[in-house]
């Protein structure tokens, strides 16, 4: 594995994808599909991940995505993605997906997913990637979460023991 560890902003790693909902894109009820979304925000997560490793990256895990407002046909649909937190050759994009009416300059925030991507060289073997620097208040709650939600994923899949949890353990005891 190759070393890379120097750190990025989060901001550095910011793609914002902007399209319109066409017809074809939705379900019997005028909205967008639930996997043309989540196809979407792969992409842009994939070029958020690219963006602050600089390397080809791989989804490695679509952790969690919430629906929480309908995107209709002809809605314009912004999907900002962002690195959240780094680890030695994976990483945590954070997916915003907003409803943005460029009329009334209205923004609804109908969505949101959370991607874990890894770093590859052309052997598809995992290299280092730069840590991460949050700045914001939202970005050091995401960063902070980021670590309790890959603990999880590790002791769910069996990777690693509960009783070996660290982050967890605070999320009880404080």
């Amino acid at each position: 594995m190759i070393s890379m560890r120097k750190s990025k902003k989060c901001n550095e790693s910011l793609t914002v994808m902007t399209n319109i909902v066409l017809p074809n894109e939705t379900n019997s009820l005028k909205n967008m599909f639930g996997g043309e979304l989540l196809a979407r925000m792969d992409r842009a997560a994939a070029i958020s991940a690219s963006r602050h490793s600089q390397s080809t990256v791989v989804t490695a895990s679509v952790n969690h995505v919430s629906f929480k407002h309908p995107i209709p046909e002809g809605g314009v649909v912004v999907v900002e993605a962002k690195v959240s937190r780094a680890f030695s050759t994976s990483m945590e994009i954070y997916c915003d997906v907003w409803l943005d009416n460029p009329i009334t300059k209205e923004k609804i925030h109908t969505n949101e997913g959370i991607y874990t991507f890894v770093a590859v060289d052309k052997q598809n073997k995992p290299v280092g990637i730069p840590e991460v620097e949050p700045e914001t208040e939202l970005e050091k709650e995401r960063y902070d979460a980021a670590l309790r939600r890959k603990e999880l994923s590790l002791i769910l899949s069996g990777r690693m023991k509960a009783k070996d949890s660290v982050e967890l353990k605070k999320l009880f005891t404080e």
